[in-house]
C-alpha cells in the first residue's frame, strides 16, 4: 500500500484508512439494525437492511476517507524537532 503525504511530517496511510473504515462500519450497522428492529419490529427485516448497507457504505465510506487523505486542509504538521 502506498502513503499519501498530506504535510512534509504527517501523514495518513491506506492501511488507516481501511481500519477506519471497518470499525466505523461494525459501530454504524449496530444503530442501522437496532433503528430498523425498533422501526419494523422484525429481526429478519432489520437483518436484512443492516446486511444491504454495510456492501454499500464501506465502499462509499473508504472512497469519502481517501478523497480526504488528499485534502491538507485542517492539517497541521507535527511539530519539527530540533
Amino acid at each position: 500500500m502506498t502513503e499519501q503525504i498530506i504535510a512534509p511530517t504527517s501523514h495518513t496511510t491506506q492501511a488507516r484508512s481501511l481500519a477506519k473504515t471497518f470499525s466505523w462500519r461494525a459501530l454504524a450497522s449496530v444503530d442501522t439494525f437496532i433503528l430498523g428492529l425498533i422501526i419494523t419490529g422484525s429481526m429478519t427485516f432489520a437483518g436484512s437492511i443492516a446486511t444491504l448497507e454495510v456492501l454499500t457504505k464501506l465502499i462509499l465510506y473508504y472512497l469519502h476517507e481517501r478523497a480526504w487523505a488528499r485534502v491538507a486542509w485542517g492539517v497541521k504538521p507535527a511539530e519539527e524537532t530540533p
